[in-house]
């Protein structure tokens, strides 16, 4: 059982709250948070994920992305080290906010997490994301522009890879 804070427009807490998967719309107005984290080692390469097939959104499709929803009580920042750690088994060294948008009922928070792992260090959670592999900077923004990952992921993240793409440019 998940519970979330509900949030205004100002992003500001309600002080009510939401059972996941209740049968019932989020009221008009009221938005939950929802964290994705995009993962950079050491090495300049960054992480890619393949969401498990049993998955009842995006199924098997990779994504440039760790995350979930916060939880009660939750910060978000707080939301993403928990999302990062339980998904990739990967804990963030720094953690920078590049983006935060809304769409539907949703306050999204975007990160992009440090991390000095090895590339091994990855540990997948069961049922969330069964792959992965890194790739270059140079791989992740052809990745960003193709078919094969989630576009609202890379949409969220597109003002971060469109400044990757202008520094291989050069």
């Amino acid at each position: 059982m998940e519970l979330w804070d509900l949030y205004d427009e100002n992003y500001q807490r309600t002080g009510e709250t939401w059972l996941r998967g209740e049968a019932r719309r989020i009221p008009e107005g009221r938005y939950h948070i929802v964290c994705d984290v995009l993962i950079r080692n050491r090495d300049g390469n960054y992480l890619l994920t393949l969401r498990d097939p049993r998955k009842e959104t995006h199924p098997g499709e990779w994504e440039a992305s760790a995350g979930g929803s916060a939880l009660a009580g939750e910060e978000p920042l707080q939301a993403a080290e928990r999302e990062m750690l339980e998904e990739t088994g990967l804990a963030a060294e720094s953690m920078e906010l590049i983006a935060r948008s809304m769409r539907g009922n949703v306050i999204f928070y975007s990160y992009l997490a440090e991390t000095s792992c090895d590339p091994g260090d990855v540990r997948l959670q069961e049922g969330e994301t069964c792959d992965y592999r890194w790739v270059d900077k140079a791989e992740l923004v052809a990745f960003s522009h193709s078919d094969k990952g989630l576009k609202a992921h890379n949409e969220r993240y597109r003002s971060f890879f469109d400044r990757l793409e202008k520094e291989l440019e050069k």
